[in-house]
């Protein structure tokens, strides 16, 4: 798998943490979803790294992933961020994962 951060997802994610250093987390989230297959990919920053996860490599800023939802992630993948809804996006060349991708920051 390969993820790719956009110029402007990086320059949002810098302004949003003020100079803090943390963790990039995606997290596959199901509460209140139905079931595990309609899920939404959300990022995170935390401080912490949760057990279980792995570590991918990015052209900036590495991001963990829990290993048992990566079925659900296509092989090229995009952190992007658009001015128009002003909300980060999880994308491929294929589709949108998260068209309106939340960024929490915890640290």
């Amino acid at each position: 798998m390969e993820i790719t951060w956009t110029e402007r997802a990086i320059e949002k994610v810098n302004e949003q943490l003020e100079g803090r250093k943390g963790h990039f987390l995606l997290k596959y989230e199901t509460e209140g979803c139905g079931c595990v297959m309609s899920g939404v990919w959300n990022l995170f920053v935390e401080s912490e790294v949760p057990d279980g996860v792995k570590l991918w490599e990015t052209n900036v800023y590495p991001v963990y992933i829990n290993p048992n939802h990566e079925v659900f992630l296509d092989e090229l993948l995009i952190i992007d961020y658009t001015d128009g809804a002003r909300t980060f996006q999880l994308k491929s060349p294929n589709q949108y994962l998260n068209p309106m991708m939340s960024c929490r920051i915890g640290v």
